[in-house]
């Protein structure tokens, strides 16, 4: 049986250590709305908060939402929240981390 999505916020949540407070604000939401999520069932987020939770919590949505991820053709979930930093950082960062794979490229 699947672990529902709830129970995967929850356990996210309590792996990093956070509040439902500490969770609401890094992600742009209520505690309220928190607490639903892990506690109603089906929860109903948006793609837009879930988005917001995934990324406060240092994941992503596919492993919040249960979807498997452990296929040879698709990034690990380390590549995926390396990339979800990445994206945003300002471009000249961007660039600046581009010069150094290319440095490393070169080796």
């Amino acid at each position: 049986m699947t672990t529902p999505m709830g129970e995967r916020i929850r356990d996210r949540r309590k792996q990093k250590q956070f509040t439902l407070d500490q969770l609401a604000a890094k992600a742009g939401c209520t505690k309220g709305y928190i607490w639903e999520l892990e506690n109603k069932n089906p929860p109903r987020p948006s793609a837009e908060k879930l988005a917001a939770i995934a990324s406060a919590l240092d994941t992503t949505v596919d492993v919040l939402i249960g979807t498997p991820i452990n296929t040879e053709d698709e990034l690990s979930q380390a590549d995926k929240i390396f990339f979800r930093k990445f994206v945003r950082l300002p471009e000249h960062r961007q660039d600046d981390i581009r010069k150094m794979l290319d440095l490393w490229d070169d080796e």
